[in-house]
């Protein structure tokens, strides 16, 4: 129920674990999103939707195991409208201390052609299932999928049927991104004003960004009577994305002046669940990406470099400590100890045991005596390739040698671990990376298809890290890798490697073992 004494304040559901993880190739393990959940109620966060528990037994698992372990937050999982369904999401959040169970429809014309259903036919099963979990669950959550294109009288009906069912938030969601930010305003003020019982519930606005028009849209809906906007890490989700978390709450802290609204986000942990989720997810954040792209606190210009060194408010509207990043990017270098790379790493947002400090200042120190300076960047990337390497992974990258230049072919010579026995190939192709990738794939046969394979500098220089993504897919299905290092064949080579340990966990073990015994 919407709180009279308080209509400032509006709630962020972060839905990343859900309809993040449906961006093709950002599949997350179990313990990726644990960590990842984590970080979000320490942030903040109100309701974090923590995946689709009837999907597979591994994203039941995981809701469970999330709602276990909040704190603070609300835990909802999503259901489709059919009795299963619920009962499967009300198993997997019913431990949580604040559970919520979110079921939807597709009302639109479109959406009930599919289902076969009439309007009479479809307030039925709304009341029925909603019904149902309201009798589970005093928590409920209710959204007609492609609410922005349903009739304006029929959506009407549907939600005061969800209304006096017992939902307790009604999400009105642009689910392909067509409307606009007057439209997504017009259309929450039409239901305040029409539907009986409006008053008596949270509405939420859930945008996708098709047509670059995400934030705006929530925005202009909270504006608009909305308390509640739905939003993922970075945008994070299905085709262009979604409402970007950080966008939607610097909006709101920079123009308080014409957006007078509170969210509870602490905002300074926003650069390292940012960068957390890229890591997590296999998608690099574009440069230009605003509040948490790499170039969104740099000047090239030599005018708004003057400016800024006068006075930072010329060409900065939020200062970098804002969102986490430190106002002095003090660079480590080979003589810093033990305690110097704890602090700097507890400043970046990663708390380390002494065990775990002692394996990542090991990879500290050879990173300082390859380069000059080792910056923020560099150890947040280093402690992404700890983390892809820290598990007891199929595939295990021991030693690469590679031999290129202007005479062909190109060579590579490759130690690998697979399945614990350690293998070594030599190989050769049309380029480094091309005989390092024909190296592994003689290693671990396999038919996935390479889709992407992209190379960034974390840092500026000659010896700066790359960090390279691959994009795999096989069967429908994608699998992503990220790694770093100064050696850009080295990072081609265990991104490489990160993305085929995914493909293994999670596509027939049993197929590709009677391919990896015939490479002998």
């Amino acid at each position: 129920m919407t709180d009279k004494t308080d209509q400032d304040r509006v709630l962020i559901f972060d839905t990343t674990l859900r309809d993040g993880e449906q961006s093709p190739g950002a599949t997350m393990s179990h313990d990726e999103k644990l960590e990842i959940a984590g970080l979000l109620d320490e942030m903040g966060v109100d309701i974090i939707e923590a995946g689709f528990p009837i999907a597979s037994e591994g994203d039941f698992e995981a809701v469970r195991d999330i709602a276990r372990n909040s704190v603070n937050a609300v835990i909802c999982g999503l259901a489709r409208a059919n009795f299963a369904d619920i009962d499967r999401c009300w198993e997997a959040v019913k431990e949580a201390a604040q559970p919520r169970i979110h079921t939807f429809i597709g009302t639109s014309p479109l959406h009930r052609d599919i289902t076969a259903l009439d309007q009479e036919a479809m307030l039925d099963k709304i009341a029925a299932t909603v019904t149902y979990a309201r009798n589970l669950c005093d928590n409920i959550q209710w959204s007609p999928m492609d609410a922005t294109r349903t009739e304006h009288d029929y959506l009407c009906r549907v939600v005061e049927t969800a209304i006096k069912c017992g939902a307790t938030t009604i999400n009105i969601p642009d689910t392909v991104g067509y409307t606009a930010p007057r439209e997504s305003a017009d259309l929450i003020r039409m239901l305040l004003e029409r539907v009986p019982g409006a008053d008596t519930v949270v509405f939420a606005t859930h945008c996708h960004n098709d047509l670059g028009m995400a934030t705006a849209n929530a925005l202009a809906a909270v504006e608009a009577g909305a308390r509640q906007i739905e939003c993922t890490i970075n945008g994070l989700g299905e085709r262009a994305g979604n409402t970007a978390l950080e966008e939607v709450v610097m909006a709101m802290r920079v123009r308080n002046d014409i957006m007078p609204y509170r969210t509870g986000i602490d905002t300074t942990k926003i650069m390292h669940l940012s960068r957390r989720v890229s890591q997590v997810s296999g998608f690099a954040v574009q440069f230009n990406k605003a509040v948490v792209g790499k170039n969104a606190f740099l000047h090239e210009s030599g005018i708004h470099q003057d400016g800024v060194l006068k006075n930072a408010q010329t060409f900065e509207i939020m200062r970098p400590e804002d969102i986490g990043l430190t106002a002095k990017n003090i660079a480590m270098g080979k003589h810093s100890g033990r305690a110097a790379l704890r602090a700097k790493l507890r400043e970046l947002g990663y708390e380390l045991g002494d065990n775990q400090l002692k394996d990542v200042f090991v990879r500290f120190k050879a990173l300082a005596d390859r380069k000059k300076e080792v910056y923020d960047d560099d150890l947040i990337a280093l402690m992404a390739d700890s983390a892809a390497q820290a598990g007891d992974e199929h595939l295990q990258l021991r030693r690469l040698r590679v031999v290129c230049g202007t005479e062909g072919p190109q060579e590579a010579e490759l130690t690998m671990l697979v399945g614990g026995e350690e293998k070594f190939i030599d190989a050769t192709g049309d380029g480094p990376v091309d005989a390092v990738f024909n190296a592994v794939k003689m290693l671990y046969p396999h038919n996935a298809r390479l889709e992407l394979y992209q190379v960034q500098a974390v840092t500026e220089g000659t010896d700066a890290q790359a960090t390279v993504s691959v994009r795999l897919s096989l069967d429908g299905r994608i699998f992503t890798g990220q790694s770093a290092d100064t050696d850009t064949v080295v990072a081609s080579a265990k991104a490489y490697v990160h993305a085929l340990n995914r493909l293994h966990a999670g596509h027939g073990r049993t197929s590709n073992s009677a391919l990896m015994q015939s490479a002998g």
